[in-house]
């Protein structure tokens, strides 16, 4: 049990898929896990463990934003030894060339966030994904078919912002999208020696308004979910 994750140690995997919201993870382990049992409920943050394909997988939210995915993905990687984290969630698109339901596979995220400097002495405003799960990803979906697009993106602390411009970190790292929560988590990663990787879906088109509607949204991200699934018991 840590500070704020009540599984015991050894109910929680060493493979970990980190949506941002606890009913996305009920979903995940009610539709695609084996006997998917509810091992933390603190706060109201699930995470449940069981099996897909015969290899043990969690499932358990991250929360919003890189406070959050900070804490939970530090406490899963040393009080639970968890190897491996695939963050899947959605992200909004700087630019028309992406379309609604992409799914990214993250290479660097960027951000102005103090978050890395601060917690590990990282300077680095861009942190790459760590191990080998983002060429395994890339191979699975290869294998499945599936189209998927490498791109830097922009972690972002703002959700509502004054200025509508493309953010200038953006601009400088040649970031296709924005969301709130990779960069924390690669530089926990980093810092720990631990693999984690990045798959989101791209749910609106930032410059266009497009977004996918609620009917879509759960068709829309079973694409990515799968794919993370295929990707973690390779891991």
């Amino acid at each position: 049990m840590s500070v704020h994750i009540a599984a015991a140690k050894g109910e929680i995997a060493k493979t970990v898929l980190q949506p941002g919201d606890p009913l996305r993870a009920k979903f995940i382990a009610d539709n695609y896990l084996d006997s998917a049992k509810l091992v933390s409920q603190t706060r109201n943050i699930f995470y449940y463990t069981g099996t897909y394909k015969g290899s043990e997988i969690t499932v358990g939210a991250s929360g919003m934003g890189i406070p959050s995915i900070g804490i939970y993905s530090y406490e899963l990687f040393t009080e639970y030894e968890v190897d491996t984290i695939i963050r899947i969630g959605t992200c909004g698109a700087y630019t028309s060339d992406l379309k609604l339901f992409d799914v990214i596979n993250v290479n660097n995220a960027a951000s102005e966030s103090t978050y890395a400097k601060f917690a590990w002495g990282i300077e680095e405003e861009l942190i790459p994904h760590q191990g080998n799960i983002f060429e395994t990803i890339n191979k699975t979906a290869a294998q499945l078919g599936n189209d998927i697009v490498e791109s830097n993106i922009h972690t972002s602390d703002i959700f509502y912002r004054k200025d509508s411009a493309v953010p200038a970190i953006a601009q400088k790292h040649s970031c296709l999208a924005v969301e709130m929560e990779a960069f924390a988590l690669f530089a926990n990663a980093k810092h720990l020696g631990k693999s984690a990787a990045t798959l989101l879906t791209v749910s609106d088109i930032i410059p266009t308004r497009e977004q996918i509607s609620s009917d879509e949204r759960e068709k829309a991200l079973r694409v990515m979910i799968e794919l993370a699934l295929e990707s973690a018991v390779k891991a």
